[in-house]
């Protein structure tokens, strides 16, 4: 009996000895998740993301084309409405709508899928005219600079790129350059642990070309592949923003000559045509190369990757389409334009 009752505790003890190392394993894996191996898995993954998009423009073409047995000015006309309302910006809807009517003049137009067919290649085709992979082995440290207001997520962009370099075995360095808001240095440490990256930062209220100094010393001295730098995001002093982030542009030029090599700009998807200005206002003063379009999956106003791209004639470079950090995906123009197809 006394046996039984040993053996019956060492196996309890042994299992809860278990639970607690699965425990730890799941929370490891947590830190860095596996990418995700099926490409099929990964390409639903993006239509579900995009799924209000989707409704918002190919659902409501659908019922625009419903009944009509062909195309005509007043479809496109229509069409024009739907696209406009979908954020993909007054200036590129209108671009879209000419070069439709020319087909139709041209009597390629013959019914609605010959119609979607043809909007689906001109997205497709403007998005491509702009888009380019981004290269972080052309230099070392390869320096990128995100900026972007509050709010639109570019703290935890920037922790998902960090594990997203990690996992392909680059040395990451993290650059608490938002001085201003306590809590973004704090959640830039957490990913720092998260996914195995130090963190430069300073104390609260500090000058955050003094971060980007001092990042850019110890990304060399630490031989790191890749240097990420936070920036402050308060719009409500234009201004001194602005003349902020070009003393921040000095500082790492001089440190690293040629740095930095992308300054990516973070735009929150659902605030649709404010995202538009905010562009405008950060790539005349941040020299921007390329966009970051967050929290996709929540909105149906994905048109305005579209409208951004095609108007400042910017790349885009990643897209957030969910929560996990396999979320923030690179973006490939043809995919996209498929996944809201």
């Amino acid at each position: 009996m006394a046996e039984e009752k040993k053996g019956f505790f060492k196996g309890l003890l042994n299992k809860f000895t278990a639970d607690a190392s699965d425990t730890k394993v799941e929370q490891a894996e947590e830190a860095i998740p596996a990418e995700p191996k099926e490409k099929k898995g990964l390409f639903d993954r993006l239509k579900q993301g995009l799924t209000k998009t989707h409704e918002s423009i190919i659902g409501r073409i659908d019922t625009l084309l419903l009944g009509k047995k062909q195309i005509d000015a007043d479809v496109l006309e229509e069409l024009e409405e739907i696209l406009i309302t979908a954020d993909m910006g007054v200036k590129t809807t209108v671009e879209l709508i000419r070069t439709l009517e020319q087909r139709l003049k041209r009597n390629e137009l013959g019914d609605g899928e010959a119609l979607k067919a043809a909007l689906k290649q001109e997205i497709s085709d403007r998005l491509a005219q702009v888009n380019s992979d981004l290269d972080v082995s052309a230099a070392k440290p390869f320096v990128i600079l995100v900026i972007g207001v509050n709010g639109v997520g570019k703290t935890t962009t920037i922790g998902k790129l960090a594990a997203q370099y990690r996992r392909a075995g680059k040395k990451v360095l993290l650059a608490a350059g938002d001085t201003f808001r306590a809590a973004a240095a704090e959640q830039l440490e957490i990913w720092g642990e998260r996914v195995g990256a130090e963190v430069v930062r300073h104390k609260e209220g500090a000058d955050p070309s003094a971060v980007a100094f001092d990042a850019c010393k110890a990304a060399v001295a630490r031989d790191c592949d890749i240097l990420l730098i936070d920036t402050a995001g308060r719009l409500h002093t234009k201004v001194n923003l602005m003349e902020e982030m070009k003393k921040i542009r000095r500082v790492i030029e001089r440190e690293i000559p040629g740095a930095p090599h992308e300054t990516l700009l973070v735009l929150d998807a659902a605030t649709g045509q404010n995202a538009v200005s905010q562009a405008s206002l950060f790539k005349e003063a941040a020299q921007v190369t390329g966009l970051i379009l967050t929290k996709l999956d929540g909105t149906a106003k994905g048109g305005i990757v579209v409208a951004v791209s095609h108007e400042f004639s910017l790349p885009v470079r990643y897209i957030g389409v969910g929560e996990g950090v396999e979320d923030l995906r690179r973006f490939e123009p043809q995919q996209f334009v498929d996944a809201i197809f």
